[in-house]
């Protein structure tokens, strides 16, 4: 096996085990949260309530017209997530891994929302709360918190200073 090819089959896992994780999650909230009302953690910080978003991040555009919420959140995003598929390949090779385990979560959030909403009417599942009394997030799910995931890594790893690019290629080698 190339160096290459186990690339692949680690992004590959990665990329499939978060799609599971947050599909599973999904239909356990669809099945038992849906109909109870929300289920509160540690002095309501944490709370799981069931949600159907037909917008995106914190509901963003979920007032939008029908068909205007399909070409942006299905046929934009899948357009979006094909390129970064095909940047994610093409520079497998030369990036270092744990910038692409970024990229992959981006991937697989996006990935799996999308799923989520074509499986669903167009409407994403969204199932957990975080806060502080009225301070609270918006509902969001697995998927979310692997593209904020990766996002952040992805921002983290871009100011790194050459020294470590250059200490990081080196245990490449």
């Amino acid at each position: 096996m190339t160096k290459k090819s186990g690339r692949i089959l680690v992004l590959l896992f990665a990329l499939f085990a978060c799609v599971g994780c947050d599909q599973a999650t999904k239909v356990v909230a669809s099945r038992q949260l849906a109909t109870m009302p929300p289920i509160s953690f540690w002095g309501n910080l944490f709370r799981l309530e069931y949600a159907e978003n037909p917008g995106a991040f914190l509901s963003f555009g979920a007032s939008m017209s029908e068909d205007l919420r399909f070409w942006i959140f299905v046929v934009s995003v899948s357009i979006i997530l094909i390129a970064a598929m095909t940047f994610l390949i093409r520079h497998v090779g030369s990036w270092p891994m744990p910038t692409l385990l970024a990229l992959v979560l981006v991937i697989s959030g996006g990935f799996s929302n999308l799923l989520s909403r074509l499986l669903n009417d167009g409407h994403v599942i969204d199932f957990m709360n975080i806060g502080i009394g009225s301070l609270r997030t918006g509902i969001f799910n697995v998927a979310d918190m692997a593209i904020m995931s990766g996002v952040g890594l992805l921002f983290l790893f871009s100011i790194r200073s050459p020294h470590d690019e250059e200490v990081e290629k080196s245990k490449e080698s």
